[in-house]
């Protein structure tokens, strides 16, 4: 182990930080870490529970004078993305992350560095292994696989765990506190595809959509981009209203959770029609980079000649296609009325696929309000119903929703006032956080979600502040002296 850390302060957080970072512990490669936090429990005497699936649960009792004061669980995941830059050298699997200080910052050569949620987890090592910071009796709960579906807390035994506060430390920006997150669920509809034959003497074309911005489904759905599969159901109804065409095949968007960024479909016409379609692409672009000039001003639509296909959808799949397009939900449904700006319930349609035997349409709800949630479904389902399409849940993840009374939120702010003379944030994520899992495991209790400054997570710049994980630290401890 170099040491690169050996003089960053506080010692025992960045010590413990790089030496997580010699251990392997991408998303589903986590035995060599859990076994490591399990070895440092036994080496500071602290009872701890490696349950099946790797999870790490560790007590420790209050110290003197706090022994009636509310358990606390402090809690992060052990796994990390894993992402290196095209060329370098470096096995996930067994070499040691390759860190950096450079001024405030530690950085990597090449690879992501972790800090999401390595810092949670060297900082809750941090306070279970000293003896000189006060606190009431605590819970430590390392997860595994976060990254990829939350794995580590939906199998979670709820006996394990207990507690009356839970401070997550999977937050990335220090002075602000996440009091809620969304839900969600992902809904796939498969419209039944009924073929003919082509007519005879037409001529295929492709129309593309594209040039869009995209962005995440949950943090940037509220900054009114595009998504090119809405776009092109707006335009096929359009087209449909003017000539006459039929539909081989339609696609668009690659991920479930992104703003699709673009999509195409392949249509016949005849020869006759061509001059209609191609005036009907040109005002629709035009109409496109209107509306969209500030929130996606590259948006263009592309028409070109493709190879002739023999079958084509039938004429009462195509109107269902469209159909379902133009009336599928999209964009934010609701905002909250708790949380200024915080967007409580959306739509994606993120994936836009022909199958052999039926469209498939990919939808990623979200909503911190369980009910919200559900009442998207309905009317998804009832698009359905009106079709003949079939519909499908898959994934379900809960909320957390805001509680408008909570007393380590009101902590929190107060200490963070006296101690930086500036008012901390309370804000909600519209993306899903551990906390949702555990409120259903744990129960309904206090519960907040804080951490350091971090940038560009999960990429070969990811990059994590010095001062500002002393600041957070030295903060969390100030926290857990006052909940005696």
């Amino acid at each position: 182990m170099e040491n690169v850390l050996e003089n960053l302060k506080p010692e025992s957080v960045f010590r413990n930080f790089e030496a997580l970072t010699q251990i392997p512990r991408g998303s589903g490669n986590e035995q060599q870490i859990s076994d490591f936090l399990v070895q440092f429990s036994r080496k500071n005497n602290l009872e701890v529970i490696q349950d099946k699936i790797l999870n790490v649960i560790i007590n420790k009792n209050a110290t003197p004078g706090y022994e009636n004061g509310k358990r606390v669980i402090l809690q992060g995941h052990m796994d990390m993305v894993m992402v290196k830059e095209e060329g370098v050298d470096f096995d996930f699997e067994k070499d040691p992350i390759p860190l950096i200080v450079e001024g405030d910052m530690i950085k990597t050569k090449g690879t992501t560095l972790g800090a999401d949620n390595g810092i949670a987890v060297a900082m809750i090592m941090s306070i279970l292994e000293s003896n000189n910071i006060a606190h009431p009796p605590l819970t430590a709960l390392f997860t595994v696989s976060e990254e990829t579906g939350m794995d580590g807390v939906v199998g979670l035994n709820p006996e394990h765990v207990s507690g009356d506060i839970l401070i997550n430390l999977d937050s990335e920006e220090e002075g602000v506190f996440w009091a809620s997150c969304a839900g969600g669920v992902n809904d796939i509809v498969a419209l039944p595809v009924k073929s003919k034959d082509a007519s005879k003497n037409s001529t295929f074309y492709e129309i593309n959509i594209g040039g869009l911005l995209g962005g995440h489904s949950g943090s940037e759905i509220n900054k009114n981009r595009a998504n090119a599969i809405k776009l092109l159901g707006r335009l096929l109804q359009i087209l449909d209203e003017t000539l006459e065409f039929d539909i081989a095949s339609i696609q668009g968007g690659n991920k479930m959770n992104a703003i699709p960024q673009k999509a195409n479909v392949v249509i016949s016409v005849q020869d006759k029609e061509l001059s209609k379609l191609q005036k009907v692409i040109g005002e629709i672009q035009g109409i496109f980079r209107n509306e969209y000039s500030s929130a996606d001003p590259n948006v263009f639509i592309e028409l070109k000649s493709t190879n002739n296909n023999f079958k084509v959808f039938s004429t009462d799949t195509k109107e269902k296609l469209i159909s379902i397009l133009r009336l599928i939900p999209f964009g934010v449904q609701t905002m909250s009325n708790d949380i200024e700006g915080l967007v409580e319930s959306s739509n994606n349609i993120g994936v836009l696929e022909t199958k052999d035997d039926a469209i498939i349409f990919n939808n990623a709800i979200r909503s911190s309000v369980k009910s919200r949630k559900n009442e998207i479904i309905k009317r998804i389902e009832v698009i359905c119903n009106l079709t003949g399409a079939t519909m499908e849940l898959h994934a379900d993840y809960p909320e957390w929703q805001y509680k408008k009374d909570s007393p380590i939120r009101d902590l929190m702010l107060e200490v963070y006032k006296e101690k930086y003379g500036k008012e901390a944030k309370v804000e909600a994520i519209h993306a899903g956080l551990e906390c949702g899992f555990l409120k259903e495991k744990i129960g309904d209790i206090d519960m907040i979600s804080m951490g350091p400054s971090m940038y560009d997570v999960h990429t070969t710049s990811e990059r994590l502040s010095i001062s500002s994980t002393e600041r957070v630290f030295d903060f969390l401890c100030e926290v857990l002296k006052r909940i005696k």
